[in-house]
């Protein structure tokens, strides 16, 4: 096992496929993931088999599509199922996970892990993290939304209430290169750095956050007949993510600067951390991904939950030994987070360890092994469903609860601004795409999918009626009592609208 490569996973949260200068982004500043670009191999039409992320995470670690583990959405994952890391310490690996791991409905669950140093995102002091009980060490017990303020502020731009130092995509890092210092260097190690940013509240500690400025960033994708692309699911998210009231210019732009913050912060961390590895890189198969994208004001819209490319891409570079992953490569050969299970165990002399058919070793798909794929996502399911199969030059989408298709042809339209379903001159092979994605539910027996040989049809669904219908609110549990402490300006007070003129000019 001495000449089994060590293994590295570096993920993100949200973050999307476009954000690496080196792959095009002339915007972004990420000189480390330019490095691992430069010297491994891109694969540049990665999409996450659901766009959401504990459906994502599960599928990534069971290497099993979400209608086959049923984790389609931020719900229970699929416990019963056996982890990639657990396959892999079968083979003498020491699995080690840091941070967001989102094992719900159990956060401490290892899943295949020897180790873990355990943090989650959210919103006030959470008794079992890792993280917040270094903050408690550091002082730094008095700051009470340690990864932003949720809720109404979920896509305000904001600065951390921690330095740098503090921050949880440098304590990531810490941890990270603490089991590197303390490993069993009899064996190989699978490491999972696991970072919580770039998913909102999109902030970073100073002088980071303002790294990037409003002026200098580019307008979101807008145009014309745009709300024709938008599903339910973007309707429900732009709702409860308190984004639409209406098109401020200025603020997308600054909502852009501080998600390239987070990026750019990440990258300099991960630095740290290839760094921390010294010679070792030289034996280890490093792999950057993240589980979904974020629309980041494109199409009108924020979130995930959707199935365009900003949304459902993900970056995803493999860099390691010079045999596995030819450097400067870049592959457009779409490819999925359901094979990085097989890349791992191909990696680890396991190459026949693959549990879903739909997944392939990346080592397979860079020698060019895997042509003509077609990859798959979902979200939800039933009434709820959204569904998605891509190749590398058309893409077909179907939403159960707006009974309607879309298809577009990527190679001319690359940025999906024309859906082209109903298009005689394509329409053809739309029905093709269609009809293999209703094939794929079919032989899994998923009746809630399709039924007689096509979309089984489920009632239309609407936002409910009323401006503030469906605003969510992600508060701390003890935020209430903290409110109640504030005595007499904790109980709100009525006045006329003749004394509050009075009062106020």
């Amino acid at each position: 096992m001495t000449n089994s490569p060590n293994l590295l996973l570096l993920f993100t949260d949200q973050q999307r496929a476009d954000t690496i200068a080196a792959l095009g982004n002339p915007f972004i500043r990420t000189p480390v993931l330019d490095r691992l670009v430069h010297q491994g191999t891109a694969f540049t039409r990665a999409y996450t088999p659901s766009p959401v992320c504990v459906s994502a995470r599960c599928s990534l670690v069971t290497g099993l599509p979400p209608h086959v583990t049923g984790c389609v959405d931020n719900q229970p994952t699929c416990r019963n199922w056996p982890s990639f890391m657990q396959r892999l310490s079968a083979r003498g690996y020491q699995n080690h996970g840091v941070g967001k791991m989102h094992f719900v409905p159990d956060p401490r669950n290892l899943w295949g892990f020897e180790s873990r140093d355990l943090s989650e995102e959210g919103e006030g002091r959470v008794g079992w993290d890792d993280y917040h009980r270094f903050l408690d060490d550091q002082g730094a017990a008095h700051v009470q939304a340690a990864h932003g303020l949720r809720g109404e502020f979920y896509y305000i731009p904001q600065p951390s209430q921690l330095p740098a130092p503090l921050h949880h995509s440098a304590w990531v890092v810490d941890r990270s290169i603490e089991f590197l210092r303390r490993r069993d260097r009899r064996r190989p190690f699978f490491l999972w750095s696991s970072f919580i940013k770039p998913h909102p509240p999109f902030e970073s500690p100073a002088p980071w956050h303002k790294l990037y400025r409003t002026p200098e960033m580019p307008e979101p994708l807008r145009f014309t007949g745009q709300e024709g692309l938008h599903t339910y699911w973007n309707r429900v998210q732009n709702r409860y993510k308190y984004c639409d009231g209406g098109y401020n210019d200025r603020l997308a732009r600054t909502i852009r600067a501080a998600y390239y913050a987070a990026i750019s912060f990440i990258d300099y961390q991960i630095g740290r951390l290839l760094e921390a590895l010294g010679d070792e890189v030289n034996n280890t198969l490093i792999v950057f991904t993240s589980d979904h994208g974020e629309l980041l004001g494109d199409y009108g819209c924020y979130g995930k939950r959707c199935m365009l490319d900003a949304a459902a891409r993900v970056p995803l570079i493999a860099c390691g030994p010079r045999e596995m992953m030819p450097p400067g490569l870049r592959v457009d050969e779409p490819t999925s987070l359901l094979d990085l299970w097989p890349t791992f165990l191909d990696a680890a002399g396991d190459p026949e360890a693959r549990p879903s058919e739909e997944g392939a070793s990346l080592m397979d798909v860079a020698q060019g092994r895997c042509p003509r794929r077609t990859v798959y996502s979902q979200f939800q399911q039933a009434g709820n469903a959204l569904y998605m199969a891509a190749t590398r030059t058309q893409k077909y989408i179907y939403s159960a609860p707006d009974q309607r298709q879309w298809y577009f042809d990527l190679r001319n339209d690359p940025y999906e601004t024309r859906d082209l379903s109903e298009n005689p001159q394509f329409m053809e092979p739309a029905r093709r795409m269609r009809a293999d994605l209703v094939r794929r539910y079919e032989q899994a027996g998923d009746t809630r999918a399709v039924e007689r040989g096509d979309w089984r049809l489920y009632p239309k669904r609407e936002l409910p009626p009323g401006h503030d219908a469906g605003l969510l609110f992600q508060d701390a549990p003890d935020l209430q009592q903290r409110i109640d402490a504030l005595g007499p300006y904790a109980r709100p007070v009525t006045i006329s609208d003749e004394l509050a003129y009075r009062l106020f000019t």
